[in-house]
């Protein structure tokens, strides 16, 4: 059966909180500057298609795509109906801890990118506040609901698939607050932690 397992309202809810504008806001800038170096003709976003992280991309076809509104193309993500070797750049925004079958995500992008093809990953860090949060509380809701990937772990599938990891960087320091005022005051935990304790963040992209 396709996977279809995130629910497209809670995530559209979630983005509208604090919470999930604080998030959304060092999504967009780490793939604005990201996609601006990648170069090709094809490019895929699978997930949160009602934010266009392929926005600053000069790629002439830039698809947004899955199973939510302002999807481009509706799709389940782990089967792409896409020929091989077709696509140059892949996004996946937090796809792989919110599907049941991660792993087959993997092998259908790997599937369909050229040789020399690129994929940017962004995944939620359980080792960060963010994750303890999920372990403490109450596993409900976007993305409490989801199951947080190590780092480590997800390198080690992309190098099962022949993927070559060229960089990292983790984003989102702040503690998981609901207030704005709250991640606000916060805002010094950016650059502090990118500095001192850089694999705090709640999120990180490879």
């Amino acid at each position: 059966m396709p996977d279809c397992k995130v629910n497209a309202e809670n995530l559209s809810d979630w983005l509208n909180t604090a919470q999930g504008r604080y998030v959304l806001s060092r999504e967009q800038d780490y793939f604005d500057r990201a996609v601006s170096d990648i170069f090709g003709f094809n490019a895929l976003q699978l997930g949160w298609c009602e934010h266009d992280f392929l926005r600053a991309s000069r790629m002439p076809l830039r698809t947004l795509a899955g199973d939510e509104n302002g999807a481009a193309l509706r799709l389940c993500a782990d089967e792409l109906p896409l020929a091989s070797e077709s696509v140059d750049l892949v996004i996946l925004p937090h796809v792989l801890e919110f599907s049941e079958h991660p792993h087959q995500i993997l092998r259908e992008v790997e599937r369909i990118l050229i040789a020399e093809g690129s994929v940017l990953i962004s995944a939620f860090n359980p080792y960060s506040l963010w994750g303890a949060r999920r372990v403490l509380g109450a596993k409900q809701g976007y993305p409490w609901a989801g199951e947080f990937i190590a780092q480590r772990r997800l390198k080690d599938w992309l190098a099962l698939l022949g993927f070559v990891v060229v960089s990292g960087r983790y984003a989102v320091h702040a503690p998981p607050f609901n207030l704005s005022s709250s991640l606000a005051r916060c805002k010094f935990m950016e650059t502090a932690s990118e500095r001192w304790w850089a694999v705090s963040g709640g999120v990180y992209f490879l």
